[in-house]
Parts: structure tokens; sequence; C-alpha cells
């Protein structure tokens, strides 16, 4: 069929349904168009027909039929820029830990959605007018943090350097690297979890669970110091980006991440005055630099993450790789 495209699914769409997304990059075709070219097998994922509730996955192929001039109008087209009050302003601003002409990262604060959903109303997403500068163009997300995970985010600031930026997220060419504060010990210093994971059923897709139907997902782990056996700081490197992967994967090495209810219960929390909020921040990354070279960023520790490594006795301004010493083995 003359005029098919392809689009691949970006990072930051991970889970979608495959109505919002035409909504969001097609916002010209009505549901009953939409409906029509699926029922017909006009659009097809990964060369298989799909409905419209379809949820997608980070780098599929989106085969699409010759479209009207009208329903290929491109969102950015229809964006016109949001209020934003002077507080939201300042956050996102206060944030910003690097910057040039194809690239902004932020410390995002935990607690801060990255996107919307039900009852989340404020979120990065919703923000990044608040970063445009002298650009035209809105920055753009090329991944996502879980809501409560603090840490790096980066942001595109062209279409060019998102393109460049979402392909190297999906190829995987990305060395991050996350700190947590895990309760416990594991019983090796470094190793790799390898435990595929499944969206665990009955709960609306909001925890995952290791299965062995389950999706391919592996993270590299190293202790870089404990406490009394009581409490140990880790680094995780995942090299696979699946939902709540490193969460899961400390459960799986019987050490929950330090205030994640949701997948430790209540061995997940520490009496005393460390905080309940979640232990888990996106320390660092290492990427390829849209414009050429290597984008290395580190992004201090939150506040309640701080006090936590104070408590401790651990030093948060402790900045080598902890995996370089494996990695030349």
């Amino acid at each position: 069929m003359s005029g098919v495209t392809k689009e691949y699914v970006k990072d930051t769409e991970q889970d979608w349904r495959l109505d919002k997304w035409f909504k969001v990059h097609f916002p010209g075709i009505s549901y009953g168009r939409l409906s029509k070219i699926l029922r017909k097998g006009e659009v097809r994922i990964n060369g298989k027909r799909v409905k419209a509730g379809f949820r997608l996955e980070a780098g599929m192929e989106i085969r699409l039929p010759p479209l009207g001039k009208d329903e290929r109008t491109p969102s950015r087209k229809t964006h016109t820029k949001v209020n934003i009050s002077e507080e939201d302003i300042q956050l996102m601003r206060s944030m910003v830990i690097y910057q040039d002409d194809s690239v902004i990262v932020l410390n995002k604060l935990p607690g801060l959605a990255v996107q919307g959903g039900t009852n989340t109303k404020r979120h990065v997403d919703g923000m990044l007018d608040a970063l445009t500068g002298e650009k035209q163009e809105r920055p753009k997300l090329v991944h996502r943090l879980d809501k409560d995970t603090s840490g790096v985010l980066v942001l595109a600031r062209t279409g060019a350097a998102a393109k460049k930026l979402t392909e190297s997220f999906k190829q995987r060419n990305t060395n991050k690297i996350y700190w947590a504060l895990v309760k416990g010990r594991p019983r090796q210093m470094d190793g790799v979890v390898s435990a595929p994971l499944d969206k665990e059923p009955g709960v609306g897709g909001e925890r995952m669970m290791v299965s062995e139907d389950g999706k391919r997902a592996i993270t590299d782990f190293k202790i870089i110091d404990s406490a009394a056996g009581q409490v140990t700081w880790m680094a995780f490197r995942p090299v696979t980006g699946r939902t709540h992967q490193i969460r899961v994967h400390a459960t799986v090495l019987e050490t929950p991440i330090v205030g994640d209810g949701k997948y430790g219960a209540k061995d997940a929390f520490i009496d005393g005055p460390i905080s309940k909020k979640l232990h888990l921040h996106a320390r660092s990354i290492e990427m390829d630099h849209p414009d050429g070279g290597v984008l290395s960023i580190s992004a201090p520790l939150p506040y309640h993450m701080k006090e936590s490594w104070n408590f401790f006795g651990f030093d948060p301004d402790y900045s080598d790789d902890p995996f370089e010493e494996i990695d030349s083995v």
C-alpha cells in the first residue's frame, strides 16, 4: 500500500492505550475512523492486528496507512502554551542541573509524577512550558521515572534531539545508575538479578511480579556500604527497562527498598528517624549527546535520603562508579 509509514513507540509512551497514542499524535482522526482502520487491519503493531485498547510498549513499530492531511496534523501544531503558576515555574527551574542548546537535565523531586494520570494533575509534562526559554519548541520527555523515585530526568529541547535521545533509550545505549537504601544485606557483594517481570493480575497494572511468562528483566547490583547489616546502600544498574524493575528485583534479593510499601510491605520500613518515603534515586546517567560527545550527569540526593545517609554515616558525595571494577574484569 503506497503511503504507508511507520512510527515507533517512545519510552514515555510505555503502557499507553493505542487510541490514546492516536489522539496525541493524530488528533484529526475521529474514533469512528480509527475503529474502521483497525478493524480492516490497516494499522498494525509489530506486524499484528490490534484493537483500540491495546497497550503499547517502548520500541514497538506502528504501521500506519495513508492518512488525510487533516488527520496527519501533528499534535505539536495544536499545542498552546499553558498558564503555569509562578510557584510551578520556580519549581521546574529549581530542578535543572544541566542545560545546553539540545538537552535539559532535571533532578526530579520525589513525589512529583513525570506524566499525568488518574487523579494526577500536577506533573513534569504539564509544566514543561516553564523551561522553553529562548527556544520556540516546548521541551520533550524522552524517558520516565516513577513518581516516588527521584533523580536524573533527561529532556530534549528540540525535535532532532528528541529523536536521537529516544533512540538511545530504545537501544539501551545508556548507563544509568541508581542508589537505594535497602533493608538487610544481600548475600553477595555484587551480582546480577535476572528475573522476568509481568503485570500482577487484578490490580490494574499497578504492580509487577516475577513470572516465568514475563518479559526479560536484568539488573546489575553492587553493595557500596552497610550499617551493621541492618541496612545497605546499594547501586543498581538496569540492563533492561521494565516498570518497577529495580523495586521488584530488590525483593528478589530479599532486601526491599526502604520506604517501598508497595513491594516490601511492612518489612520496607525502619523504626526511628528514617523517612518513610521511597529511598530510590536515579543517581547518574551516561549516554551519547545528540550533538556529539558524551553526556554524563550526576544528581545530588533528595533531602530525605541525604538525612538517612547522614544518620547511617554514609557519604552522600561519593562519586566513584561502583561498577567500574566489575566491568574491567
